[in-house]
């Protein structure tokens, strides 16, 4: 087992790049959500707004 986790002698830089992309796409996932939520509440306030006025 370990033998397989080390990859030889190339098992540091797989995991490595390995655990970068997942950070990476955590990441992205998080900004996203981040942007849609801060859309929908700017939507929703604009909506309130117009109905205010009318």
């Amino acid at each position: 087992m370990m033998e397989a986790l080390a990859m030889g002698k190339y098992g540091a830089y797989v995991w490595s790049c390995f655990g970068l992309t997942v950070l990476v796409f955590a990441i992205n996932e998080w900004r996203i959500r981040a942007r849609h939520r801060k859309i929908y509440r700017d939507v929703a306030m604009r909506i309130r707004a117009a109905e205010e006025k009318s």
